[in-house]
């Protein structure tokens, strides 16, 4: 007659089985799935974040494998009371292998984290700094040492590492996820973050109880919802550049005009043509709207429209430019960059020099003289 505890244990083989094989081909799709978004965009901006974040995918994948081999191999043994001693070696070398896998799915994750363009300001500093693969890379060597060598039943280990790593990997990560999504102006994603981040921890909890049931339960959960959220970022990013695409001069229209806001007089611009066709404004500085309006105004009204930088070298005090110096048009386009995107969120090649070849171009024979590039048609000057 078969012993009870038998009986359990080839339940739990075949659901380890069951869930090797859900983790196997849905993290292996997920990779796949995150590799070919890379493929196509993130590798010609030279972006490896989502490399790293498709790779630590994969240690699932992996671990999923490595549950259906261990699985098989125990529904083979179940039945054998003489294997009782094969079955416990092993389960301590399946621990061992889940435990690797996690803390190389926990360095991958953390490694990804430098390539977010939104971090929070008080973690900035320490993500980008050149001590970042040091600040991970050393706990990752201490958990993984222990780990390696209880596998081989040599020592002990004191709880399970990979669970302690886990929880500093998903600090940082919930944190990034948060402020990426937020700043890109997706709050739902940002409080979904908070939930998925939440019950990554429950089961990261879970995992020392050693309930085996309950642990596949909220694992296959928060896998599944990480996952989402992967590529619920890669999908975010790609909005981002799409909607952040400068448009051609002849595509963008411009409008400038004042209005009073609790008794203060506040200067506006507002720009037309870029995707998704709603139209964006933004507020101005005095001094960026008066030079906006010195080359609007030359650009309708004057056959040229060109407008004349004073040149470094000019000492005569009588001599009047439209133009002092070149920061004042530099400073000019970084206000409505700053306006359009947000202060800190726009790069000088993706966004700096598209906008100024957009807006403004150089004269051929004086580089000291610029214009508007807009065409008259598509300028509306303020009415008062």
């Amino acid at each position: 007659m078969v012993n009870a505890a038998f009986i359990s244990f080839l339940t739990e083989a075949e659901l380890l089985i069951f869930y090797g094989w859900w983790q196997l081909l849905v993290c292996l799709f997920a990779f796949l799935g995150l590799m070919g978004i890379w493929w196509h965009i993130g590798r010609l901006q030279g972006d490896l974040g989502q490399v790293w974040l498709a790779g630590s995918v994969l240690c699932w994948s992996i671990s999923g494998g490595v549950d259906v081999y261990f699985g098989t191999a125990w529904q083979s043994l179940a039945l054998q009371t003489e294997a009782v001693p094969a079955i416990a070696s092993q389960e301590v070398t399946l621990s061992g292998i889940h435990s690797i896998l996690s803390l190389f799915n926990s360095l991958l994750i953390l490694l990804s984290l430098p390539w977010f363009r939104y971090l929070p300001r008080v973690l900035e500093p320490l993500i980008r700094s050149e001590y970042w693969h040091w600040i991970i890379g050393l706990p990752f060597v201490f958990s993984f040492l222990p780990t390696l060598r209880r596998m081989f039943g040599e020592g002990m280990l004191i709880g399970e590492l990979d669970v302690y790593y886990s929880l500093l990997t998903l600090g940082f990560l919930g944190l990034v996820l948060w402020q990426s999504f937020a700043r890109r102006r997706l709050p739902s994603l940002a409080w979904l973050t908070v939930l998925c981040i939440g019950i990554t921890v429950l089961a990261q909890v879970l995992k020392l109880s050693g309930a085996m049931s309950s642990q596949l339960l909220f694992s296959a959960v928060f896998k599944s919802a990480l996952i989402m959220l992967f590529f619920a970022l890669a999908l975010s990013w790609v909005k981002e550049l799409v909607e952040n695409v400068i448009p051609s001069h002849d595509q963008l229209r411009l409008a400038l005009h004042r209005s009073v806001q609790n008794g203060k007089e506040v200067r506006q611009l507002t720009l037309q043509g870029f995707p998704g066709g709603k139209e964006r404004t933004i507020q101005l500085s005095p001094s960026h709207y008066e030079l906006l309006l010195r080359f609007a105004h030359r650009r309708v009204h004057d056959p040229d429209g060109w407008l004349e930088i004073k040149p470094k070298s000019e000492s005569r005090s009588g001599k009047q430019y439209d133009i002092q110096d070149h920061n004042e048009v530099k400073r000019l386009m970084v206000g409505i960059l700053n306006g359009l995107f947000g202060k800190g969120s726009w790069s000088e090649q993706q966004h700096f020099v598209p906008l100024k070849t957009t807006f403004l171009e150089s004269a051929p024979d004086q580089a000291r003289k610029v214009r508007l590039r807009i065409p008259r048609a598509n300028i509306s000057l303020p009415t008062t």
